[in-house]
């Protein structure tokens, strides 16, 4: 199938098979004499699928390629996929953490424009002013 096939097929735009083929995510595959079209197989298109649902569970194209190795190559670990994954909820627990400070202190600032009693300068700006100067 061509470029365009390939990424209609997986759900992808065609400058994104470019690029996972650059980064070697895809391997390099048949280009027909003349036209230099390249002819993707139903294999890439299984990776190109696998890198999609990967990313989908918030990993990055350097674990997805680990990931990857793991699984087209002889002797995948369970043990390290299992490693991976668990790294991969604790980064999302710190970031869930993180994003929970960021609501609540979001909502000090909008609890503070909502009392503000004059018309000087907002509470909110005033606030992130006052913490910009350390």
């Amino acid at each position: 199938m061509t470029i365009g096939e390939l990424a209609k097929a997986a759900g992808v735009n065609v400058q994104t098979v470019r690029y996972y083929e650059r980064m070697e995510l895809l391997p390099a595959t048949h280009r027909w004499p003349g036209s230099g079209y390249r002819d993707f197989d139903d294999d890439a298109l299984s990776r190109l699928r696998f890198i999609r649902s990967a990313k989908d569970l918030g990993f990055t194209l350097r674990e997805i390629k680990e990931l990857m190795e793991m699984q087209f190559s002889p002797g995948e670990s369970c043990a390290e996929v299992k490693r991976l994954l668990e790294d991969k909820q604790q980064e999302l627990d710190r970031r869930m953490l993180e994003m929970r400070r960021l609501h609540r202190a979001l909502g000090k600032l909008i609890t503070a424009c909502r009392r503000r009693s004059t018309k000087t300068t907002c509470p909110a700006l005033w606030a992130i002013a006052f913490k910009a100067r350390g």
